[in-house]
């Protein structure tokens, strides 16, 4: 089973049409858990390339990895999707409960962003 107690960053791997994968280090917040699974959010924008990849596939990996990607775990297969506007909004909360002041200078800086939540299901 995925450990990420104490973690600050996932790996989250996304894949292009042509079946290659980019990875990319991202915050993340823990949503739950239920039926052998285990609920991940992801703040990104619409216009990143993350955001694109997973509406064209929603097949992902992620591991725990540092704040420069390298990884420090097993990889874990997952499915993601565009999270609801309540669950988006309960991630915003949870997300700057979890980083703090860095969170919130972070979104000061990229307040004209259209941000979206990636609601991560990892079985």
């Amino acid at each position: 089973m995925l450990n990420l107690a104490g973690e600050k960053y996932i790996n989250l791997e996304t894949y292009r049409k042509n079946g290659r994968g980019v990875r990319t280090p991202v915050w993340f917040v823990e949503g739950g858990s239920g039926d052998d699974s285990i609920l991940l959010y992801v703040r990104t924008s619409d216009d990143t390339g993350k955001y694109k990849r997973i509406r064209n596939n929603p097949s992902v990996q992620i591991a725990p990895c540092d704040m420069r990607g390298s990884v420090k775990g097993s990889w874990v297969k997952g499915e993601a999707r565009i999270a609801n506007e309540e669950e988006k909004l309960k991630a915003f909360k949870m997300l700057e409960k979890k980083y703090g002041m860095i969170y919130k200078m972070t979104r000061m800086f990229r307040s004209s962003k259209n941000y979206v939540v990636i609601a991560l299901r990892i079985t």
